[in-house]
Order: C-alpha cells, then structure tokens, then sequence
C-alpha cells in the first residue's frame, strides 16, 4: 500500500511577520505578481512597504476580480508572462489564494500564499477551488505540488471580522470526520496517489481537538481585535492543521455537500467554512454517527455561531427541486462524497440533507 502525506514547503506564522515577506520572496527571484484585492492590499500595505524598502524585489500589483474562476486565473497568467515573474502571490483569503495558485499552476512558478484572514484552509493546499462567473463551484484544480511558502500575520488576522474566523473553524471542523472516512473506506488522499499515513491521520484529529478546545477563547479575543495562545492554535487549526490533514487524510461528503450548497443562490453570500460546517452535519447523518457525536458537533456549532440548518444559510423556504439540486451537484462524477465507506446515491444525500435541517432546525 502507498501511503502520502503533503505539506507546504515552508509555514511561517506570528505577529508582524508580513514585514519579512519580501526578504522570503527574494530567494525566489527578483519579481512577483500579487493577487489581492485593493482593500485586503491596503491593510497590509505599509508591512510590506516596510520590507520592500530594504530589497531588491519588484513587486507587481494585479488585483483581483473577488471569484476565482478559470478567467481570472488566467489573466493573472498573462500579467506573470509579460513580467517574466518568478513567483505569484495570493494574499486575502481564500479565493485570491487559490486564483494564485491556479495561475502559478499554468504558469509553472514559485507561488506564495499570504493569509489575513483564518476563514480557510486554502493556503496550505495545493488544490484551488475554481468557480464559474456567477459562483458556483466548478472543478477542482490540482496543483504539481504545494504552495512554496505560506505566511500568517497573526496581528494581521486579530483585526479582521470575527465571521471569518469563525468560519475558518466551520471548515477545520470538517477535517477529522472526512479523514476518518476516507480511512474507513480505504480511499485516495487528494494527492489521489495514496492512502493517509498516520501522521495525516493524527493532524486531522488534532485539528478537532484544537478547536474544541480553543474555539470559545479565540473568539473572544478576536472580538477584542488581540492575539492570545488560544487566537494562535485556532489560526494554526484553520490553516496548516485543516489544511495538510484534508489533502494528506482525504475529502468526502461535507465537502461535497458544501460545493452542492453553491448551486443555491441564497447560499452565495456565506462563507465556504460555514456551509462546510452544514456539510459536516450532513456528513455524520449519512454515516449515522453516534449520538453523542452529533450532539457534540451541534453544541459546538450552536455556542460559536456556525450554521447547523439551511436556514441558517439563508435558505428560509425550502424547496424539493432546490434540495435535489443540491444532492445532485453533490454526487457529481468524481466528487469527494465517493469517499465514503458505503455506496451513496443521490437519494441519500437529499434525505440527509433534510434530516440535518430538521435535527439543526430544532436542537437547543
């Protein structure tokens, strides 16, 4: 049997450490392309100018059109070709990290990814999530390997909203049920050249119990716009721990459910975390996981504001068409919810999604 575990190359988290992004770029090369958007640009632009004084580098500003579709991924590759660009840079959240990473993938160059925010686990994987223009998922695009560095500010991420970090805890939730089934079915990790090695495993577990564990105080202190211990394990929780356990254990069915949820047009101003956390109710009621589970995840989802019905996804009437389409988009060819550990049909996805509804619609 192979076994495969996948990582970024270089992982660099603590206050104030954007100030040494371009000191870490210069090895590189002498230009990169930011991907960015002008308002997450600007809350760290005068770090960067900090660093930028004393280098050599030039760096490139591209912007960034707010979806990461195949189109903006392929103008940020036009913009590296014209610039002869040795790296590209996502910075923000997830979708600029991952229009980078796709760009960096067509492009064949160093790609960076520099969070200021804790809503994903994007920044450590090497697959980018494309979506079409009205922002339903597409495909997944599996990059030849993980980002080359990935940097977390964590005074940076202490002053943005609490939703998204909250949300990033919504996507890390995920992590050890997924794994855990990909394991019981014996099934590819998403390098989709080998099964999960132990130490996949045990991240992915240690993803849960972080959060768990210091949930509660991170939010807190986000609240407060402060980084603390706990702020600091829930950042590491929601972007290395989620991110190298999901790609080194495997995806299966929150995930899916998740991308099921963007065929809803109600759905499309929340948050990935927080319709993965939906997803993840979904998952453990097609796997009638034990009751003290569910009311274990539920109680964590109702005491730090994650959604546990479709309501609270903005989904105030439901539909059977609309649900259907759901179940649908979720058992497309390929998708991650074959990663099961039994057969799964689209008649089971849409009841799962109903009943989780109905238990997360009533659970006090």
């Amino acid at each position: 049997m192979i076994k495969t575990f996948i990582s970024p190359s270089n992982y660099v988290q603590g206050p104030n450490v954007i100030k040494d992004l371009a000191s870490y770029l210069e090895e590189f090369g002498g230009v990169a392309v930011m991907v960015a958007t002008d308002e997450d640009r600007g809350r760290v632009q005068a770090q960067i100018d900090e660093g930028l004084a004393n280098s050599n580098l030039k760096m490139v500003y591209a912007g960034f059109n707010t979806e990461c579709t195949e189109g903006e991924a392929q103008r940020i590759v036009d913009i590296l070709k014209k610039e002869n660009a040795s790296t590209v840079i996502g910075l923000g959240g997830g979708k600029a990290m991952d229009t980078a990473k796709a760009a960096g993938h067509y492009y064949d160059c160093k790609i960076v990814c520099v969070a200021t925010i804790a809503a994903t686990d994007a920044p450590c994987s090497h697959t980018a999530v494309l979506y079409t223009e009205d922002g339903s998922f597409d495909k997944y695009l599996p990059n030849k390997s993980n980002p080359d560095l990935v940097m977390v500010d964590t005074a940076v991420v202490a002053k943005a909203p609490t939703r998204l970090l909250v949300a990033g805890i919504g996507d890390a939730l995920s992590t050890y049920f997924e794994a855990r089934s990909c394991s019981r079915a014996n099934a590819d990790n998403n390098t989709n050249k080998g099964k999960a090695t132990l130490t996949g495993m045990m991240i992915a577990e240690t993803c849960y119990n972080a959060i768990l564990e210091d949930s509660v105080k991170a939010i807190a202190a986000s609240e407060m716009n402060v980084a603390t211990p706990a702020l600091d394990n829930i950042v590491e929780a929601n972007t290395l721990l989620s991110g190298v356990g999901f790609e080194s254990a495997g995806l299966a069915a929150a995930h899916a459910v998740h991308n099921g949820l963007t065929a809803l047009e109600e759905c499309h101003h929340y948050y990935h975390g927080e319709k993965v956390a939906f997803g993840t109710i979904v998952h453990l009621i097609l796997e009638n996981a034990p009751s003290e589970e569910l009311d274990e995840v539920l109680s964590f989802c109702k005491t730090i504001g994650l959604p546990t019905s479709l309501a609270d996804l903005g989904v105030q009437k439901i539909k059977e068409d609309d649900i259907r389409k759901v179940a649908a988009l979720a058992c497309a060819p390929g998708e991650t919810i074959y990663n099961m550990p039994f057969e799964i049909t689209e008649e089971m996805v849409y009841a799962a999604i109903l009943t989780a509804d109905k238990i997360g619609s009533e659970y006090q």
